[in-house]
Formats: structure tokens, C-alpha cells, sequence
């Protein structure tokens, strides 16, 4: 129903109601933020380097939770802008501008897209890859990655049981032409995860794991949005080495 109330009334800021456009510039600005590491501390064993464009708080936050869990789809695009912007920032850090990347969505379970009627991650990423392919950049879409079993809603739950409720939980798709994705080319580009929020790094160390078992290489995760509470570490450039090795 929201989805549809976007293409008939006037459209509104997500970010602060504001009347002219689904993100106005100002929240606009806040969204994309000051893209850099923001990984939880903390840190999960596993954790790839971790970037994101903007703390978990105002305008970002309502205008994630308005895309995710209250149908505005026609947020995306906006959305995704960030996200592009973050991975550029983040491999201009590592000297890894122009190496091959694939973008790995973190898989939602079958219910919650159910339930909220999209996919809204994998969108994002798949929005993401497409305009950082109209600037150039080699980065392909690998939705390779799968939710193995049932998992318990994260929300309330501390670091310890999320990695508890979240221990092997993920794995690569057994369907398909999963395999023939240039992930296992020799050699192949590394793997970049993409989430939306980052809280305690349990979800993106599990999805790394699953990764590196398959022989992947998971250097980076790029989020929309981090947890304020947690903390900026030093800048990082583990991505060349990596992927040259």
C-alpha cells in the first residue's frame, strides 16, 4: 500500500516529511554522510573491513527504516547512491580503485521478504552495481549467498547471541549457475558484502565465513548506515594485498 501511495500522492522526504521529493538534498547530504571504517568494537572474529556512509541515527535512520520495513520502494535509488559512493571511498583508500569487485548482497530469509514484500538488500545492491558500472567501475552482482536455516529475529539480542543465533547460518547457494560466477575464476574479483546497518558485525562475519569456505576472497563490507555507539578505527588498506594473494 505504501508503495502505491508513493505513485499517487505528492512525495515526501523519508528523512524529514518535507514535501518535493522522496529524499530532500539536505537528508540527501546526511545519507551520504562521510563514507569511512565504522566498524563495531568490539569486532567480530572474521569481520572484513568494514565501511559505512552514515551513522545509524536521524535522517538516515528513518529514511532506511521507511525503505526496509514500511514499503517506501521507491527509496532505492536514493539509497543505493550512498552505498556506490561508500565502495568507491573505500577502495580509493585501499589503492584498489580499479580492481574487479562483486557485490554480495546479505541474503534476507524467505519470511522477512514475505513479510515485507521485497528484497530490500539485494535491491540495493543490484542498483549499486549499476551505477558504479555506468561510471566505468568492474563490479558485477553475485547474489551468491543463501540463509541455510531458520534464524531468530536479531532485534534485542546482545553480540553473543547473535553469533549464537547466527553460526552457520549462511551459505552459497546450491541452485543454479551459482558456481560459474566469476567469483571462482582464477583469478577471480574479491568479494565486497552489502548490508544496510552494521550493529555488532555478527550477520557480516557469518557471511564472510560462509564466503571464505567456498575459497573467496572477502576483504571489504560497505553498509548504508553504522550503529552510533560504535567506533571509527584506523584507516585500512588490506584490499590489494588480498586480492593479489
Amino acid at each position: 500500500m505504501t508503495a502505491f501511495l508513493d505513485l499517487v500522492l505528492p512525495a515526501r522526504c523519508a528523512g524529514c516529511a518535507r514535501a518535493g521529493a522522496v529524499v530532500c538534498p539536505a537528508c540527501a547530504a546526511e545519507l551520504h554522510g562521510d563514507p569511512c571504517p565504522r566498524a563495531p568494537s568490539p569486532a567480530p572474529h572474521g569481520l572484513p573491513a568494514c565501511w559505512a556512509a552514515a551513522r545509524y541515527e536521524g535522517a538516515a535512520r528513518r529514511a532506511i527504516l521507511a525503505y526496509k520495513e514500511r514499503g517506501r520502494t521507491s527509496l532505492a535509488r536514493a539509497l543505493a547512491a550512498p552505498l556506490a559512493a561508500t565502495l568507491v571511498a573505500a577502495l580509493r583508500e585501499a589503492g584498489a580503485l580499479d580492481a574487479p569487485s562483486a557485490l554480495v548482497p546479505i541474503p534476507s530469509s524467505r519470511g522477512a521478504v514475505r513479510r515485507r514484500g521485497h528484497d530490500p538488500v539485494g535491491r540495493l545492491a543490484e542498483l549499486a552495481v549499476r551505477a558504479l558500472r555506468a561510471q566505468g567501475r568492474p563490479v558485477t552482482l553475485a547474489p551468491v549467498l543463501a540463509q541455510c536455516r531458520r534464524v531468530r529475529d536479531q532485534a534485542g539480542l546482545s553480540a553473543s547471541q547473535r553469533a549464537a543465533n547466527l553460526a552457520g547460518a549462511f551459505g552459497v547457494r546450491q541452485t543454479g549457475n551459482v558456481r560459474e560466477h566469476p567469483l571462482w575464476g582464477r583469478p577471480g574479483p574479491f568479494a565486497v558484502l552489502v548490508d544496510d546497518i552494521v550493529t555488532t558485525g555478527t550477520t557480516l562475519a557469518q557471511a564472510a565465513e560462509a564466503l571464505r569456505r567456498e575459497g573467496v576472497v572477502v576483504p571489504l563490507a560497505v553498509t548504508l548506515a553504522a550503529t552510533p555507539r560504535r567506533a571509527r578505527h584506523a584507516r585500512l588498506s588490506p584490499i590489494r594485498k588480498d586480492y593479489e594473494g
